[in-house]
């Protein structure tokens, strides 16, 4: 009997330590996009007061990744990571380059345990596993990761973001943090359309007095630019190098020669007459003089203004109603595409060659197609030919904000369980499909002058950025159900320093009060967004005309508004006024209730007026646009006002 309880007490503490294993081996991390490969461990990593980033110092681009980890890691968690060189210590993180076939120009390996040891075959796989490590600890209130072993690698060489800045101009700050917020989700491809035009119907179907824009300075053609939001030169390269510290490409795209109203109303000779002066004249030898020069400003000189391997020439959405429209269509598309090569840049261009099927040949070898609608290029067709293809269903991947047509938000759902680049419409093709480089999405502001701000944009697109950076590198191999992945999404941040959506907090609450606000004072918080409840007690008196309340750069909430002198917000060069003024003497409690919807106002705890969408009727009851009256409410500054506001508080939910 002695034996065999000295022998079941040997088992057991044998199997002990089995069982503590099994407990403690740390779960696969939740970051976006899923990690491709983890080997749990046990314990957690944590830094310490003397934590570094230890990299060889003569290795300009590990040292050039080590120094924006380093920043983003004080600005998400305060703690200053001194970067070093020589041998690691517990606490420590490393940066080292090596070879490895497995994970490509892109992929990266992570091993945690008292030391975070990152190599990549490049520099660009080290920053976006720095992304990865900000991702698992901003997650942990200790800034603690677990231990274990990463592998990861994209699907996709290109994972992509189109934004329509033609149609609304998207101020440049914007597209600086979208740089960064694309890179934290390690999408690498960022195309900007920067001219366009409105539908003519809803300008009295006048081209002349129809909305159109080119949002670039201009020295060869002055006046072409656009006066009411365009990037300068200096910007606009600006904007490419820090895209380039951030391993994000910038493709810019002017869109010839559809979509040009722009560039017929300041040219009106190279204007169509017979399809509409938003369509170039291909047959008009100006046309051409006014491309070439165009262009050639842009790219032209050792330092030129798109600095970038790709620029976007547009091409689609012409008539081919007639056959030798079809063949001009073909010979313009081509003359773009060799324009562009010429300065050393390869083409890209949108996808239209079905639709403009004929003799003349376009040139494919090198020139990177945009599968937008398949009727237009058939996709199994194009690689035939030659081109290689970037996935962007419309049916699919298209964004338009309110407009009634292809998608308000995206089917995330959808999107997440059913596709990956390798599906193009109603064609499959093999995920490893070697012409199919990767994915985008896109959002087009079609519906100039309808209300969107670009807080609605990003409201939009940012869930977007999460859902596609997972399928265009992760492919088929998630493994999280679409609800937990929709669930813990909203733990992440934009990316380090970011916070366009204006949020307060994770848990619905109060999360700001004051008792009173003096004029000309400084809130703790810039903004709050969707959704949200804003309430003050108002003691009035006759406040002049633009008296601002609060206010941001961007948005001003008004006391008086400019026009009627009535309650109300300008933003993005919208004024929305509630049917509310602040009278002599009154006092009175005043609540702003906001969503991605529109805003209310209570008085004294009773709505009186909703700004929500509304429709605007054009030509008789043909044609209707939505308008949107929505608010992320400024806090940043009070502004110089004669009334007494008291008792602020700020809720981060709706509290109606």
């Amino acid at each position: 009997m002695r034996t065999l309880f000295i022998r079941v007490i040997a088992i057991v503490f044998a199997i002990l330590p089995v069982f503590a294993s099994a407990i403690e081996i740390n779960q696969k991390p939740f970051v976006i996009p899923e990690l491709k490969q983890w080997v749990g461990k046990n314990d957690m990593f944590r830094t310490t007061a003397t934590s570094r980033i230890v990299v060889p110092k003569s290795n300009a681009s590990l040292l050039h990744v080590a120094k924006l980890f380093a920043e983003d890691y004080k600005t998400i968690f305060g703690q200053e990571l001194v970067i070093s060189e020589g041998k690691a210590n517990k606490g420590d993180f490393t940066f080292k380059t090596a070879s490895n076939k497995e994970l490509g120009k892109e992929g990266y390996q992570i091993k945690i345990s008292d030391i975070v040891e990152i190599t990549a075959p490049e520099s660009v796989g080290i920053f976006w596993a720095t992304r990865t490590l900000l991702q698992m600890s901003e997650q942990s209130k200790e800034r603690e990761l677990p231990k274990g072993e990463i592998k990861d690698w994209p699907d996709y060489a290109l994972r992509g973001f189109m934004i329509d800045c033609g149609r609304k101009f998207i101020p440049l700050q914007f597209l600086r943090d979208y740089v960064k917020i694309m890179a934290y989700y390690k999408m690498n491809t960022f195309q900007i359309h920067l001219n366009d035009n409105g539908f003519k119907q809803y300008f009295k179907n006048d081209w002349n007095k129809t909305y159109s824009a080119f949002r670039l300075e201009s020295e060869t053609f002055p006046g072409l630019t656009a006066q009411d939001g365009h990037y300068t030169k200096s910007e606009f390269i600006d904007l490419q190098k820090l895209a380039e510290e951030y391993f994000v490409e910038i493709i810019p795209e002017i869109d010839v020669p559809a979509h040009s109203l722009a560039f017929s109303k300041y040219k009106p000779e190279i204007g169509s007459t017979e399809y509409g002066i938003d369509h170039l004249d291909l047959f008009n030898p100006e046309t051409y003089k006014f491309i070439d020069a165009l262009f050639k400003e842009y790219l032209e000189g050792e330092n030129p203004v798109f600095r970038g391997k790709r620029v976007h020439v547009g091409t689609d959405e012409y008539s081919n109603t007639k056959k030798d429209v079809v063949e001009k269509f073909r010979y313009f598309t081509d003359y773009c595409i060799r324009l562009v090569e010429g300065y050393g840049k390869q083409a890209c261009v949108w996808g239209a060659l079905t639709h403009a099927n004929g003799e003349t040949p376009v040139k494919s070898e090198n020139v990177l197609m945009l599968a937008w609608h398949n009727p237009y290029a058939q996709p199994d067709t194009m690689i035939e030919k030659g081109y290689d293809l970037v996935s962007i269903p419309d049916g699919l991947l298209y964004i338009v904000p309110n407009a009634g047509y292809y998608y308000d938000y995206l089917n995330h759902d959808k999107i997440y369980n059913e596709w990956t680049p390798a599906q193009i419409g109603n064609k499959v093709f093999s995920d490893t499909e070697p012409k199919i480089l990767g994915g985008m999405f896109a959002v087009w502001n079609d519906h100039a002058g309808n209300g969107i701000s670009t807080k609605d944009i990003h409201h939009r697109v940012y869930p977007a950025i999460q859902t596609l950076a997972t399928k265009m590198w992760t492919g088929k191999s998630k493994t999280l159900p679409f609800d937990v992945f929709d669930s813990k999404r909203h733990d992440l941040s934009e990316a380090p320093g970011i916070n366009i959506q204006g949020k307060i907090g994770k848990e619905p609450a109060l999360v700001y009060e004051q008792s009173e606000v003096k004029k000309g004072s400084k809130m703790k918080y810039r903004e709050i967004g969707y959704n949200y409840t804003v309430s003050f007690e108002l003691e009035g008196t006759d406040e002049k005309k633009g008296t601002i309340l609060f206010s941001t750069d961007e948005t001003q909430f008004y006391l008086s508004d400019p026009i009627k002198g009535m309650l109300g917000f300008a933003r993005d060069g919208y004024l929305n006024t509630f049917n509310y003024r602040v009278k002599e003497g009154e006092k009175v409690l005043i609540t702003i209730c906001g969503d991605n919807k529109g805003t209310r106002l209570y008085i004294n705890g009773k709505l009186h007026d909703n700004l929500s969408m509304k429709t605007q009727w054009y030509n008789e009851g043909k044609d209707k646009m939505y308008y949107t009256q929505t608010l992320v409410f400024p806090l940043d500054k009070a502004g110089d006002y004669n009334s007494r506001i008291r008792n602020l508080k700020v809720y981060n939910y709706c509290k109606e």
